[in-house]
């Protein structure tokens, strides 16, 4: 077994899934933007290892996980890699508007041998998720966020967001519209950075 980040512990062929993927993003980064140059020099740490962390917050069980804004994969691809060993009976969606994205991310499910949806259209245009995880990374403030969560998620659902040095902002503003329940995790791969972890999200009672 191989040990993420201290989040989730793979197999040996978990592990060397990731690395293809590692390779995909290098090789196609450079013609569609998939990561900035300088994160390409430390994509494992920076990106597939900040993705893997969410895996120590996630609900065991079948169901939708729907992954919006998945860009270059972070963390939708990681999460399908993952998913097809510790939760393969689980369903992996992705949203991502840009074609040229959406054709890296079909991609790379093909290529690394795993199972997931992509679908190539904006988040407000796709019809309602009954989705029990909802994860978006560096796409929105929280607050615009949980407009997604409302309406994508189960009732008994988690969303994990990826979030920088001003998420306790973000939360702040967003508890003017929303309430919710909120567990913040710091980051294992970024000191300033937290995952955040939502339940019970509902539009805040009007005063």
């Amino acid at each position: 077994m191989v040990n993420l980040t201290g989040a989730v512990d793979v197999s040996r062929e978990t592990f060397e899934r990731l690395k293809a993927f590692e390779t995909l993003v290098q090789k196609w980064s450079p013609k569609i933007n998939l990561v900035s140059r300088d994160a390409l020099s430390n994509l494992w740490q920076r990106h597939i290892l900040d993705s893997a962390q969410i895996f120590q917050f996630i609900t065991p069980g079948a169901g939708t996980w729907l992954d919006i804004g998945s860009g270059g994969g972070f963390p939708g691809i990681v999460a399908a890699i993952i998913l097809a060993e510790v939760q393969p009976q689980a369903e992996i969606v992705m949203i991502e508007s840009d074609q040229r994205k959406a054709t890296f991310l079909r991609t790379a499910l093909r290529d690394c041998g795993v199972s997931g949806k992509v679908i190539a259209k904006r988040i407000e245009d796709i019809p309602s998720y009954d989705a029990i995880t909802l994860t978006a990374r560096a796409l929105a403030p929280v607050s615009d966020l949980l407009e997604y969560a409302d309406r994508h998620l189960n009732e008994n659902g988690i969303a994990l967001l990826h979030k920088g040095r001003n998420y306790n902002q973000e939360l702040d503003i967003a508890r003017t519209k929303w309430s919710f329940d909120v567990v913040t995790h710091t980051s294992l791969t970024a000191n300033d950075s937290a995952i955040l972890e939502l339940r019970n999200i509902q539009r805040a009672a009007a005063n």
